[in-house]
């Protein structure tokens, strides 16, 4: 069985302009954290919120930084930052093959997440997944549907989505990230949302508020039946000796067995029983 290593469920975004909710974002219970001096930024406070998170980072703490795309001034500046910064992470706005090869190789050995906000990048999916260093895709889902023209509603994304999710299965990457969802005080939208995210191969979900994160974390973690169920499975695997065999007249072979082994590895990671 797979060893029981989390991955980064809810990915939470935090202004850089706003050093007074850094510490509180941390605390959320979000798995990762996402200081961003990109879109959340006014241009005319594109450095002082670059000091903030130069500050921030320069105690120790650990977080991802959406930089500003390559083409803007403010991205080599954002570099340089980060090159101060050796615990951070980096998130890769508007990513292409070029800008992300580019950029990685200016911080080599980092946690690397481009994200998949145009159609252009969309459709280089396949040749940004062979760039090595980079971790996960993220989908930037509401800037993607505000050029494609395609609302983000209904299932009208969803073969967009499946290919980020297939893409990155066929690169070996980490399972992406599905994008925001704006409804950050409806929880029971988030979680819905979230679930469906599950549903279609993400392995997690961009935040935009700290109350978004819990409904993230419980929707990517198995349920009790689901772990139960793959107990089982692994149970009667093994007294199988590794062969075919049934359960509740459900045939177990390899692939049912891998399926059970990820939910209990994920139900580990993910602090279940």
């Amino acid at each position: 069985m797979r060893s029981a290593v989390r991955i980064d469920r809810s990915l939470l975004f935090v202004p850089g302009h706003r050093p007074e909710r850094f510490d509180k974002a941390a605390d959320s219970g979000s798995h990762a954290l996402i200081l961003d001096l990109e879109d959340a930024v006014a241009p005319a406070d594109k450095a002082q919120a670059r000091g903030h998170v130069a500050a921030w980072l320069a105690g120790g703490r650990q977080a991802f930084v959406r930089v500003n795309a390559l083409p803007t001034e403010w991205h080599a500046d954002d570099l340089r930052m980060l090159q101060a910064a050796p615990a951070a992470g980096l998130m890769l706005p508007k990513a292409d093959p070029d800008s992300l090869a580019r950029t990685v190789r200016a911080l080599p050995g980092r946690r690397v997440i481009a994200l998949v906000e145009t159609v252009a990048g969309w459709l280089s999916l396949a040749a940004m997944a062979q760039v090595a260093g980079l971790e996960r895709f993220a989908f930037g889902s509401v800037d993607f549907a505000t050029e494609s023209g395609i609302a983000d509603e209904g299932e009208a994304l969803t073969p967009v989505r499946i290919q980020i999710v297939l893409q990155s299965c066929h690169a070996g990457l980490a399972a992406p990230v599905d994008g925001v969802s704006l409804a950050f005080t409806d929880e029971a939208r988030m979680r819905a949302d979230a679930l469906r995210s599950r549903q279609l191969g993400f392995g997690g979900k961009l935040c935009i508020h700290p109350r978004q994160v819990g409904a993230v974390n419980a929707a990517f973690l198995p349920t009790p039946q689901e772990h139960q169920w793959a107990l089982e499975v692994l149970a009667a695997f093994e007294a199988s000796g590794g062969a075919a065999t049934s359960l509740a007249g459900q045939m177990i072979d390899k692939p049912v067995v891998e399926r059970a082994q990820r939910i209990v590895a994920d139900s580990q990671a993910g602090g279940a029983a």
